[in-house]
């Protein structure tokens, strides 16, 4: 069909030139010859060193080896760390902490988009509230999902403490405790060792799934008519809230 074409568009289906030949730089492999024969190492054994006299091999570490090390110093230098912030820590001089701890009510894992003015309404419906306190970090500005609520009376506390867990609020719900830094004698909390819950207890068959605290049957067989006083600080040998898989210290009673 091209050649039907007129001039002007053979001219676009021209071939192009040949490529010129130039002479390598180097000659082919096979056409390099050698000025010296190969030849075997065996005159070259008597400059190795002799076995005997080789130091002893050395054994590298291996990867799972590293990684278990590097486990093991991790948890040895957070040890450490909690040891120096447990000296420091001292919940009854601690500024932040006002009001009395006996009608201070703990909500946690609490929406971030809710409000104090939320919270308020969610909560007077037990009592009069005295005040909130909502707890923000001290970097971003952000609410870290936590916040204290005091009451105007303790009975007030025993009510929302007792009704208010797993409670609803903006889509979540929620987990209400007492104050336990000031009311329950060797508390620590989640991050000096302590702490309560069994969300991170390990795998998911461990785990609790609930939305609620794990230790409310306690708190009901203890009973609400009693001193809260009593009951908080007392010590009964692993009973109750001061037992040791609760996050407490036991101290041994004196003899």
């Amino acid at each position: 069909m091209t050649q039907f074409l007129p001039p002007n568009l053979l001219a676009l289906f021209a071939p192009r030139d040949p490529i010129p030949y130039l002479p390598p730089l180097e000659k082919l492999p096979h056409e390099k010859h050698h000025n010296q024969p190969y030849c075997g190492i065996a005159p070259y054994i008597r400059e190795f060193e002799d076995p005997r006299d080789a130091p002893p091999p050395t054994r590298a570490e291996t990867r799972e080896e590293r990684m278990e090390r590097k486990r093991r110093e991790k948890i040895e230098r957070r040890q450490q760390e909690v040891e120096t912030e447990l000296k420091m820590w001292d919940p009854h001089n601690d500024p932040n902490a006002q009001g009395d701890a006996f009608k201070t009510l703990f909500v946690a894992r609490v929406n971030y988009d809710t409000t104090e003015s939320k919270l308020r309404r969610e909560f007077e419906v037990y009592g009069p509230i005295k005040r909130i306190h909502m707890v923000y970090s001290k970097r971003s500005g952000k609410p870290r999902g936590y916040a204290f609520i005091e009451y105007e009376h303790e009975r007030d506390m025993h009510s929302a403490y007792k009704h208010a867990d797993g409670k609803k609020i903006d889509g979540r719900r929620v987990l209400v405790d007492v104050e336990r830094g000031r009311t329950v004698k060797g508390w620590r909390p989640r991050r000096l060792g302590g702490g309560l819950g069994g969300t991170r207890r390990g795998g998911a068959d461990v785990n609790i799934r609930h939305s609620g605290r794990d230790d409310t049957s306690r708190y009901d067989e203890r009973g609400l008519g009693n001193d809260s006083r009593d009951m908080y600080m007392e010590s009964e040998g692993g009973d109750g809230y001061l037992a040791p898989e609760n996050g407490y210290l036991m101290e041994a009673a004196p003899e």
